[in-house]
């Protein structure tokens, strides 16, 4: 017997605490339970933390811990690895919780490491990158160990257009020109 669960709103979902740690993401009115992280996707995504850190001010990044409203068949919410907010949007969000609503400018970029399985790969590579288009986002990161890649998408025209790195090759980065750190570094920090 299948039983109807009620779909959420986005203001049922910011109230939503079942007593407990787990995360959950919004999908269509759904809530999705985020499985705990393996230490390989945690150490790649401080490791990027850190080389971010050389970079711009601490209170710009955020690490597993903002969550980001875009848009679906309904309202979803998304809590990716790794995002880099602009001073606007560090600002707007204050010393609320730590959600970017629709109402307010999209972060610079966002890194998703990506876990193991096809639910996994469908999630970053597919769902999260049109979602993540069509908020604005103007630098969307996929980190994929499985494949030893690093997808980085710039946002031309409302779509992504996405470079591959992989082995030594410096990752270009129109966020951060800088930035000096190879696919093989960041996939290594994972090891």
């Amino acid at each position: 017997m299948t039983t109807a669960t009620k779909k959420l709103t986005l203001e049922e979902y910011l109230a939503y605490d079942d007593g407990t740690d787990n995360k959950y993401e919004l999908v269509d009115g759904e809530l999705v339970a985020m499985p705990p992280e393996s230490n390989k996707n945690n150490r790649i995504a401080l490791y990027l933390l850190a080389e971010f850190l050389k970079l711009i001010p601490f209170y710009l990044i955020c690490y597993k811990d903002t969550e980001i409203v875009v848009t679906g068949n309904r309202t979803r919410v998304r809590l990716p690895d790794l995002m880099v907010l602009t001073e606007e949007l560090s600002a707007a969000i204050g010393g609320k919780r730590a959600i970017i609503t629709p109402d307010m400018p999209s972060p610079a970029l966002v890194v998703e490491v990506v876990s193991p399985g096809k639910v996994n790969q469908d999630r970053d590579y597919r769902y999260k990158r049109s979602e993540y288009a069509a908020r604005g986002i103007p630098e969307y990161w996929i980190i994929d160990p499985d494949r030893e890649q690093v997808t980085v998408l710039t946002l031309v025209d409302g779509l992504y257009e996405e470079t591959m790195f992989s082995g030594s090759n410096y990752i270009a980065s129109a966020i951060f020109p800088d930035l000096r750190s190879t696919p093989a570094q960041i996939l290594a920090a994972g090891q």
